[in-house]
């Protein structure tokens, strides 16, 4: 057992270094790049003050992100993998090409809102039940789900496909809310990602080790050209890709009803502008003194390089008491 665990873990480390090498050094020609086709991000009105000499940062930087997660990947599974490897491209890649038309329209077309709400959700939805459809289809994943705590498996039947779609969309946008300040998702991300790719090695996921484990390496490469002041913004395109790779490995490893634990950060993030919204629209009174929680924190006097710190040490902490939760 101790071999088998080594050796997935020995793989999903030399994926992890790939996407790393490869997010870090694409970096390097793509910013300028991104900078000459003035892929430039609008930072909104009502955003902090302290945001406004971020205009204008090159935005979209998830492009070199999921060049190198799929890249490596792909150098270490191979192109099927079990038909895991299509399963957890597709998580990232579908979900990536979503804010890539957003980021698009945006920053390259002008067009300051993007894509709209409605569109937006009906692209996720879509991209979230062909994704569910495929694990079962092309993987072993059945309808049954592992519920932690009691240690037992359910079989979800039917309801298994809308509850994994509902987990996949929440996920998502929590992910892109979260993406608001330099190095934050990527930071938040960062223990998340290590927390599945140990434990799918350590339940014997061994292709799904190594996507995680990319996923790491990305971020962490990524933060080279993202920590304050950002040189690059990774977008929607980064973003959505992100929320979707998490999904992805979830569903495949079996472990959904752990996220809202390990993920609680970006749970926080997405309930934040919830309950802002709804007792704002009730009430007219705020919460927060901004959403997301992020932003929050920064106007209550926290630097903008405190809250990534904080945020991502409580995701450490959260992945810890997850893998305590699960073994």
């Amino acid at each position: 057992m101790t071999d088998f665990v080594f050796g997935n873990m020995t793989a999903a480390v030399i994926g992890a270094v790939i996407a790393f090498g490869l997010t870090v050094i694409l970096g390097f020609p793509a910013i300028p790049l991104l900078r000459r086709l003035k892929a430039g991000q609008s930072i909104r009105e009502e955003g902090p003050e302290s945001h406004k000499v971020k205009a204008g940062t090159p935005t979209m930087g998830g492009i070199f992100m999921l060049i190198a997660i799929v890249a490596a990947t792909i150098i270490v599974n191979g192109f099927w993998g079990e038909g895991v490897v299509p399963v957890l491209l597709f998580g990232i890649l579908s979900f990536g090409v979503i804010g890539f038309i957003d980021d698009y329209i945006k920053v390259v077309l002008k067009r300051n809102l993007g894509l709209t709400e409605k569109q937006k959700m009906g692209l996720q939805i879509i991209a979230s039940i062909i994704l569910v459809v495929l694990a079962v289809r092309l993987t072993p994943t059945t309808t049954e789900v592992f519920v932690p705590f009691v240690n037992v498996t359910v079989d979800f039947g039917w309801f298994f496909y809308p509850f994994m779609v509902f987990v996949i969309v929440a996920v998502v946008n929590s992910v892109n809310l979260t993406d608001g300040l330099d190095g934050l998702a990527s930071g938040v991300t960062i223990p998340v990602s290590l927390f599945f790719a140990i434990t799918a090695a350590g339940l014997g996921f061994h292709v799904a080790g190594v996507f995680a484990a990319a996923l790491f390496g990305s971020c962490a490469g990524f933060l080279v050209h993202n920590h304050k002041p950002a040189k690059v913004f990774m977008g929607d395109t980064g973003s959505l890709a992100l929320g979707g790779a998490i999904s992805a490995i979830a569903i495949i490893t079996n472990t959904t009803l752990i996220v809202p634990i390990v993920c609680l950060v970006f749970v926080a993030e997405c309930l934040s502008v919830i309950i802002q919204v709804t007792v704002y629209k009730k009430t007219g009174k705020r919460i927060f003194k901004m959403s997301p929680l992020h932003h929050h924190f920064e106007l209550s006097g926290w630097s903008e390089v405190k809250v990534v710190w904080i945020f991502s040490l409580i995701s450490a902490v959260l992945c810890i008491i997850g893998a305590v939760i699960l073994w």
